[in-house]
Order: C-alpha cells, then structure tokens, then sequence
C-alpha cells in the first residue's frame, strides 16, 4: 500500500535529480533532447511527496519502447502512455515510489504545460505556499487513498495550469 507522504523541501532533491538525470541520459542517448527536473520537487521550498519527477524531451516517442529493458535495468517500470497520449511513463521504487518519469517527444504540448506550471510556482512563492498547504492537508486527510489525495488536488492545478500557461505565453 503507497502511503501519502508529504515533506518539507528537501535540498538534496536537484542533486538527486541529476544523478539519476546521468543514468536516463546514458539510457536514451541520442534519442534524448533535453531533460528537465518537473513536479513539486523541482521547486525549492514547496513541500512534497518526496518523488523526483523528470521529463526527457525524445526525438521519437515510439522510439522510447525499444530502451523499455534499460530502464528495467534501472529499477524501472515501464508503464506505456498510463492515461496520457504520446506519453511514456516510467516509475521506480514499488510503493515506496523514489522516482517518476514523463517521456515526451518535442514539440509536445505536455511540455510546455509542464515547465510552464514548475516555472509559474518557481516565481510565485503565493501560489507555491497555497499548494503546498493543500498537498499537506490532502495528506493528512487521506493517507493510505492516493486517488482522493490526487482528486484534492485537481480543480487546484488545474486553475493554477491555466495561469501558468497565460503567465508562460508572456515571457
């Protein structure tokens, strides 16, 4: 059973993000574009389950199938699209979840939703602040339900994904 489990920041998180950043680079290598360090963990000071989330920019998406047996190799499962189209997910750590990772091939509007939602809350340490006061009551609330936590969640992000777009179309 996952247990819902928010922290405090923790700043060894971007150092742990770039040492598993090497190993996916190794992985995908010239399939790989870019690689970016999305999700509550890449925003300092915002509490978090404390799961790294990171997004590889791919040439191909259907390419990232033929790497599924690296990843493996890695401690990951690969988990196919898992409810997003064009997408390749991948988890590591079982229920005591370490790691997630959202493959995405450029020119993908999930990319931009992505880094537009951790660069708005990277900026605005209001909107920050009230997220991170909701995952912890969310927490609180349903500790051993992972699904009721994330549907607390979901009017919240996605009135904050609207404003991050519009804020992101500014830049």
């Amino acid at each position: 059973m996952r247990i819902v489990c928010v922290v405090d920041y923790d700043p060894r998180w971007p150092g742990m993000f770039e040492a598993e950043a090497s190993l996916i680079r190794e992985v995908f290598g010239e399939e790989l574009l870019a690689l970016h360090h999305i999700g509550s963990t890449s925003v300092p000071g915002l509490r978090a389950k404390p799961i790294i989330d990171m997004m590889p920019v791919v040439r191909d998406i259907e390419a990232v199938d033929r790497f599924n047996d690296k990843m493996v190799e890695l401690g990951y499962e690969p988990m196919g699209e898992f409810g997003i189209s064009r997408r390749r997910y991948f988890r590591k750590g079982g229920d005591a979840r370490t790691h997630h990772v959202h493959i995405f091939q450029e020119g993908s509007e999930d990319i931009k939703r992505h880094l537009a939602f951790r660069d708005f809350l990277r900026s605005h340490e209001d909107a920050a602040r009230e997220y991170g006061t909701l995952k912890t009551l969310l927490a609180e609330r349903f500790p051993e339900d992972i699904e009721s936590y994330m549907d607390g969640k979901d009017s919240f992000i996605k009135d904050l994904e609207a404003k991050a777009l519009a804020f992101y179309r500014n830049l």
